[in-house]
């Protein structure tokens, strides 16, 4: 059977949600039932969603379970070194074909509803074998598991879309990748995951943990500072790290900041080996990104790519928001590390990680209890009629610095957020991808590479 992806459409007023011109959103973008049913098809069925690590399935028949929107998907590694990705639902009557989480060189998947067996290039290979005797119209090679449409991976990270007329993984991301190479390229062994995943459920809406790590570092200096000085002692002022390197970078709703401390986020690991380790690779990773960018390896930094893949610079944590309807996600962890990293780098990392965002992390738990009061806080009637405000920082573009994307300075400011949202409000009202991608969140006309 020949793959059925959904279509586009257009839902022009719930782009008006999101309020340019006055830096407006409006909560029901976070609670409405029928804006989180478009935002699966508008955004989720069409983005290219973050699906594994290729460290994750090196060989054959190595599989990842995981989830675009609330499809479950298995990614899976082919006999020739492809990786391909595929509905984890059988085409008879629905059922998983795969339970687990992960395996390793899989010769296939089977549904243990009726029997039906499918290889790991997603055919149908087989039943029970009693309906080839009672149904001779019965075409084997007619059905199989719906493909991902497309698959592609940048520097060791899988992505996929179920758009077949998506543009390309490097088109989605832009002169983003600039910024991604921070942590993707700051080393010329690569990188890895290590220590599997941390998984957990929250109360709320996917998209404020997104817009938080897309920019919003106001947060750290009183949600977190407690968490800070537990971590690094009495006295530490997390405020008095920023200076006027600070500065925000967006590209189509994709967001960093970062104020270029070299090993902000590092230190609050609790590891003086780790400061030590990411203070060298900064150093060492001058001419290989330039001082910018070598700065922000283990700086106060943090970055979502849309719509829901997040990392913190420094601290190591990848991260995705699965939405699980308007007020609840499933977020799934990742400790990212270079696969030269000494052994004992890349423990001291896992440790630092589940320390501190993991379910009982000093600073997930904070980060947790404030998206689930505010996704609660928004559904009440008379509430959600309020919009809310997304102004800080409102004239805080910089056209000086020589940067990919918009720029913003400083880092104090709702101009990520801003833009996140603006590329939200795209999704929504746009059907094609030419308008997506020449909408207001395309990059400043700049070269495609900035100078450092």
């Amino acid at each position: 059977m020949k793959p059925v992806y959904p279509k586009a459409g257009s839902y022009p007023d719930f782009a008006k949600l999101v309020d340019r011109e006055n830096a407006q959103v409006d909560r029901r973008v976070f609670t409405d039932e029928e804006v989180y049913q478009a935002e699966l098809r508008q955004i989720f069925a069409r983005s290219w969603l973050f699906l594994a690590h290729e460290s994750q399935i090196p060989n054959p028949g190595d599989f990842v379970r995981t989830s675009m929107g609330e499809d479950d998907v298995i990614v899976v590694r082919q006999r020739d070194g492809s990786i391909n990705a595929f509905l984890n639902s059988c085409p008879h009557r629905g059922n998983r074909v795969c339970m687990v989480d992960a395996g390793k060189k899989a010769r296939g998947f089977i549904c243990n509803y009726h029997g039906w067996s499918f290889g790991i290039d997603g055919a149908l290979r087989g039943t029970d074998g009693k309906v080839y005797e009672k149904d001779e119209t019965f075409e084997k090679a007619q059905i199989g598991l719906t493909p991902v449409a497309q698959v592609d991976s940048y520097k060791g990270l899988i992505f996929g879309t179920f758009d077949p007329d998506a543009v390309s993984l490097l088109e989605f991301f832009g002169d983003f990748t600039y910024y991604l190479d921070i942590m993707l390229d700051n080393d010329e062994g690569g990188t890895e995951f290590i220590g599997g995943a941390i998984k957990s459920e929250i109360d709320c809406n996917w998209k404020f943990p997104a817009e938080n790590f897309v920019g919003d570092i106001l947060h750290a200096f009183w949600t977190h500072q407690s968490g800070a000085q537990a971590i690094l002692g009495g006295g530490v002022d997390l405020g008095k790290r920023y200076d006027e390197l600070a500065f925000q970078a967006s590209i189509y709703g994709h967001g960093i900041e970062t104020n270029l401390d070299k090993v902000g986020n590092t230190r609050t690991l609790g590891y003086p080996d780790l400061v030590d380790y990411a203070f060298d690779l900064s150093e060492k990773a001058k001419d290989r990104l330039g001082d910018i960018r070598a700065r922000a390896i283990g700086a106060v930094s943090s970055c979502t790519v849309f719509p829901n893949f997040s990392f913190l610079p420094g601290q190591n944590t990848f991260r995705v928001w699965h939405p699980r309807g308007p007020g609840k996600i499933e977020l799934v962890v990742w400790t990212l590390v270079n696969k030269n990293a000494p052994d004992h780098i890349k423990e001291q990392y896992r440790k630092g990680v589940m320390m501190t965002f993991s379910p009982g992390g000093v600073f997930e738990m904070d980060d947790g209890e404030n998206w689930e009061y505010s996704t609660r806080v928004n559904q009440g009637f008379v509430t959600r009629q309020q919009p809310l405000h997304y102004a800080l920082g409102i004239e805080s573009a910089d056209m000086e610095r020589d940067l990919p994307g918009h720029i913003h300075k400083g880092s104090l400011n709702d101009a990520n957020q801003r833009l996140f949202y603006t590329r939200w409000a795209e999704f929504m009202e746009h059907d094609n991808w030419t308008d997506l991608q020449n909408g207001a969140t395309a990059a400043p006309k700049k070269p495609a590479t900035a100078a450092e």
